[in-house]
């Protein structure tokens, strides 16, 4: 589906209001719809040849209806007039039979986004008319500069291209309605390598964008997944002991996305977060300050109002180690006894609840990263993950890892099959060094951190 097959974003409010005026007559007192197209083409080749080539294209609106506390949402696929009266009359149904909740209710109207919506500059018709001859070509360079980089590359695993363009329209029989575009391309390699012992090592990097002109060129996303994949010949186990974890920005965003979910109001009032009761007291290292901030430009978590249309705010989450406050949506903070963060996401079935949206651990003013490897002592430069060995609960923390041994300030040899663990509490405290800088290519942003210890478990 290429970009002027899409439907207009009008037209897609013209069905959100479509449905809210059925669901209105049918009886609810409230009625909240969002309706969702979609397009995406994905280019995967190896050895020179297309091995898949696919694009298709989504269409879905999905509503909550309340009525007397009682709420019911649902989705559908099916747009047609009929498919639409028959969406609303399963949630009206499904209304009279759900349980009453004294706490369900709509945003507060007073406190409603009002138009024109800024949109952060989150689309690029580049991309959306982006076609499949383009993205072969895309995923075909970045294979070759893969290859040719080292004789040591004896294979590619896979080397993609893809773009993505979508729209949403929200329409809420409180009167609000708001509808945005978005683009996402992204070009990724993964690469193999024969070690002495027979051992396939693998490598790989990708990039993804909002803009195609802020996408690095498909060359250059091969050869550094070919210089990942090299970098791991002759990698080995280190013996079991406590030492330094240097996250570069692709891995530290990854503790900051357990943060972020530890402080969501959903996990507080269900006690499932191990952040329960910590407002006002030091949560990480006095170097760490992070705030969800809506407002980046090109950011993959901007947006004008949240998902129940409230307008958007920066929330300071952490200052200098200390915990600010969590994150709210309207039923989340009316069970907790607080006012909404304007910090609720609509999934695609109708639901919702809290979530961030570009959530930044602030860079360092003057620590480059090369600073952190030099001044590092001896530790561990972690560059992949495996598994996921995390209770939000406890904050306890286990995962298998792969990188680079860091000795006397310099990289010594690459290091895999070992595991790395310890508490996220305990690791966030123990921060004593944040970089100056990352790049926007995910919604968790954060540059090079190191903690000072963790537990490595090796041979």
């Amino acid at each position: 589906m290429s970009k002027k097959d899409l439907i207009d974003p009008e037209e897609l409010l013209a069905v959100g209001r479509e449905i809210v005026d059925h669901s209105k007559r049918g009886g609810a007192d409230v009625a909240e719809a969002v309706v969702r197209e979609g397009s995406e083409l994905s280019a995967r080749v190896r050895l020179g040849k297309v091995e898949m080539l696919r694009e298709a294209s989504s269409r879905s609106a999905s509503i909550r209806v309340m009525r007397k506390g009682h709420v019911a949402v649902t989705s559908t696929s099916d747009l047609t007039p009929s498919g639409i009266q028959r969406f609303v009359t399963d949630a009206l149904e499904l209304l009279d039979l759900s349980e009453q909740d004294p706490f369900a209710g709509p945003a507060d109207p007073e406190e409603l986004a009002k138009p024109p919506f800024e949109t952060f500059d989150g689309y690029d018709s580049n991309v959306a008319e982006l076609d499949a001859d383009t993205a072969i070509d895309h995923a075909l360079r970045a294979e070759e500069s893969a290859r040719s980089f080292d004789p040591r590359i004896t294979n590619i695993q896979e080397s993609a291209c893809s773009r993505v363009f979508g729209s949403t329209a929200t329409v809420l029989s409180s009167g609000f309605e708001s509808a945005r575009s978005r683009t996402v391309m992204s070009i990724g390699v993964v690469a193999l390598a024969d070690d002495e012992d027979h051992k396939k090592r693998r490598g790989s990097w990708h990039e993804v964008r909002r803009h195609l002109a802020d996408l690095p060129p498909a060359e250059q996303i091969g050869r550094e997944a070919a210089q990942r994949t090299v970098d791991m010949l002759g990698a080995r186990k280190v013996p079991t002991c406590e030492a330094a974890i240097v996250f570069p920005s692709e891995t530290a965003r990854a503790m900051l996305g357990l943060l972020a979910s530890a402080i969501l109001g959903s996990g507080i009032w269900r006690k499932t977060s191990y952040l329960i009761g910590r407002e006002g007291t030091p949560v990480a290292s006095e170097l760490v300050n992070v705030v969800d901030d809506p407002f980046l430009p090109r950011g993959f978590g901007s947006r004008a109002h949240d998902g129940e249309g409230l307008a958007s705010r920066q929330n300071v989450i952490v200052s200098k180690g200390v915990l600010q406050t969590y994150l709210y949506d309207s039923y989340a903070a009316r069970k907790l006894g607080r006012k909404s963060t304007a910090s609720a996401a609509r999934g695609a079935g109708g639901g919702v609840g809290p979530s961030t949206s570009n959530v930044i651990l602030t860079p360092s003013s003057d620590t480059t990263e090369a600073d952190i490897i030099a001044s590092t002592k001896r530790g561990l430069l972690v560059r992949q993950m495996m598994g996921f060995g995390y209770n939000a609960s406890t904050g306890d923390f286990s995962r298998g890892a792969a990188g680079l041994w860091i000795e006397d300030g310099r990289i010594a040899f690459p290091v895999s099959e070992v595991t790395i663990s310890s508490n996220l509490d305990t690791m966030l405290k123990g921060i004593d060094a944040v970089a100056d800088g990352f790049v926007v290519r995910s919604s968790a942003l954060s540059p090079m951190i190191r903690i000072a210890s963790m537990t490595i478990a090796g041979g």
